[in-house]
């Protein structure tokens, strides 16, 4: 650099001296002309010959000099070009060239960044970490006999311990290292004698016995807080046992003691414990690594294990901070959700109290339909809180995620007719909880409608769990709903004899039909003539009922009464399997 410098400075210098001489010589010449007077012509003439001899042997040092500065400059230049080309063109000098470390006793002496004699970076670095760590092993071994080779047809250094090579410096790696190939192989020299020197003094006896001081000395530190821990754990938790009365009180919610002083005081003996395993934790993730470093044998051991706890914990840490964002997302998405589920449910709830009324919208379709809004808002928040969680991306999160997506569909088939069967049920307004219904073969009193079943009370006190699909698949009367828009014919079959007329058997059991109760007294009763059998007439009575709950208790009624009234009548009731005679004579009509 300094010879390159000098070089171009009197490039510089004498460029223009010359130039500006060969001006101050055209300037000379051209007064000299002007100057010249006839009557010394002569005298001038002599003397400026002088002045321009002397000038062109000035101008001809000048040049010659100027022709050497020139071919100096040409090569040096040339030379630093080719340099520059080959820096360039080898592969090992581009940015992205990852260098392979010459590691001695987890130190990194140097790094290799070329291939020598087919063999690469990596294969040179580790040659050279096994021949020097062989040296160690040598008893008799000299630092000083460590020397240099120069071989001077590869133009390159050989590190050698005797005869045996433990490796080469070569031009390349000057030229990587941006150093001349002396300086490069001295200074790998000194390094590899410093890390010998040191691995030799650690190996010492004194070091050993030092080690082993050291390790002791932290495995009795280690005993002492591990015996320390726990000898607080047993204070304080022989301390929350004296005290527990004194210390802690119950805790009342709506007259509801939900925590004495005896659960207390163990949930905090348990924390406590918790604790302790928690510093015991601690404790071996720091001492452990402490005992491994202090022999250089388990000391890489040392640095992997302070890697797996610190590793995560970075990585944690750099996942949250990441996530925020996120996070925050997240959040905004779960307010809004949450706000307009609650806007949904007071207008329900204003519509199911027929404070809101909404034309062609019954009152019992408003939770129903809340209900269906909540479940598909929280899908839609589900479907787009999903993408933002952590790990959604992942092979083994997506994996989960279509494994678990199966077991629903393949397990769920029944459960979502189910639950369809219930809506469609919900707004054909087929029956709803209290009614009295008539499900094929059941009887009783809806007292519960979910979302997958329906469950019926019978007027023997049978509880009876029947799915919605099959709910919405069978035939239903409802007892209740009939009632309440129209009031509900309840019947009972009469057969009485020919012997009687048709005007008063009507007359009889409209009477007995008045008497029940629960029959209302406004509408009246009315009798159908079902058929002319063989030995009696056979007669319906039938009469209306508002309280469709007891209509078993009703009928049951009824039919008492119409035995009462055509007992006080004389008449007897006939069918075709059992006729009774009285010991009375029958009653003579007329």
């Amino acid at each position: 650099m300094r010879n390159l410098f000098f070089t171009f400075l009197l490039c510089f210098l004498f460029v223009p001296v010359s130039n500006a001489q060969f001006s101050e010589i055209e300037d000379f010449f051209g007064k000299s002309q002007e100057s010249v007077s006839s009557h010394d012509e002569n005298k001038a003439v002599a003397k400026d010959s002088i002045r321009i001899a002397e000038l062109e042997k000035q101008i001809g040092q000048m040049e010659s000099n100027e022709i050497l500065y020139r071919e100096l400059l040409k090569t040096y230049l040339s030379d630093s070009l080719r340099q520059a080309i080959r820096k360039i063109t080898t592969p090992s000098f581009h940015k992205s060239a990852q260098g392979a470390p010459l590691i001695v006793n987890g130190d990194t002496l140097f790094m290799y960044y070329e291939a020598c004699e087919e063999a690469t970076a990596p294969e040179r670095a580790a040659n050279a970490a096994k021949a020097i760590n062989s040296l160690v092993k040598t008893k008799d071994a000299v630092q000083d006999s460590i020397r240099l080779h120069y071989l001077e047809n590869d133009r390159r250094y050989d590190i050698m311990y005797l005869r045996k090579v433990l490796t080469s410096v070569t031009g390349n790696d000057a030229l990587r290292m941006n150093m001349s190939l002396d300086s490069l192989a001295n200074m790998q020299r000194e390094s590899i004698v410093a890390a010998l020197k040191s691995m030799k003094t650690q190996n010492s006896f004194t070091q050993v016995f030092k080690r082993i001081g050291l390790f002791l000395l932290v495995l009795a530190i280690n005993i002492l807080v591990f015996y320390f821990i726990n000898l607080f754990y047993r204070k304080m938790k022989l301390r929350i046992k004296t005290n527990r009365q004194k210390w802690f009180k119950p805790i009342v919610f709506s007259n509801y003691e939900l925590l004495n002083a005896n659960r207390q005081a163990n949930l905090a003996a348990m924390l406590i414990n918790l604790f302790r395993y928690l510093l015991i934790l601690i404790q071996l993730l720091i001492f452990f690594p402490l005992l491994f470093s202090v022999f250089p044998q388990t000391k890489p051991l040392a640095s992997k294990l302070i890697g797996y706890i610190v590793d995560p914990v970075k990585h944690i840490f750099y996942a949250i901070i990441h996530y925020i964002p996120n996070l925050f997302t997240i959040v905004i998405i779960l307010l809004l959700i949450r706000y307009l589920i609650k806007g949904i449910a007071y207008i329900a709830k204003e519509v199911q109290n027929e404070k809101l009324k909404i034309p062609g919208f019954y009152t019992e379709w408003a939770m129903p339909t809340y209900y269906i809004a909540k479940f598909l808002l929280y899908a839609f928040m589900i479907a787009m809180i999903f993408p933002l969680l952590p790990g959604a991306e992942t092979g083994t999160f997506k994996g989960i995620s279509i494994f678990v997506g199966l077991i629903v569909s393949l397990g769920s088939s029944s459960a979502i007719s189910n639950i369809l069967a219930g809506l469609i049920m919900t707004y054909m307004r087929s029956f709803k909880a209290g009614d009295f219904i008539k499900l094929n073969e059941t009887e009783g009193n809806v007292i519960e409608k979910t979302s997958f079943v329906t469950r019926i009370k019978t007027t023997k006190n049978e509880i009876v769990t029947i799915p919605n699909s099959f709910v919405l698949s069978s035939p239903t009367t409802n007892y209740s709903a009939s009632a309440r828009d129209y009031g509900l014919i309840i019947h009972t079959n009469v057969a009485i004899g020919y012997e009687v007329p048709w005007q008063k058997a009507h007359e009889y059991l409209i009477r007995a039909a008045k008497r029940t109760r629960g029959v209302l007294p406004h509408r009246e009763p009315f009798v159908l003539d079902l058929g002319l059998e063989d030995y009696y007439n056979h007669y319906e009575i039938n009469a209306y009922i508002l309280d469709a709950d007891h209509i078993p208790t009703i009928i049951t009624e009824l039919n008492s009464n119409i035995l009462s009234v055509l007992t006080e009548e004389g008449v007897e009731l006939e069918s075709p399997l059992l006729m009774s005679q009285r010991k009375e004579p029958a009653k003579k009509w007329s």
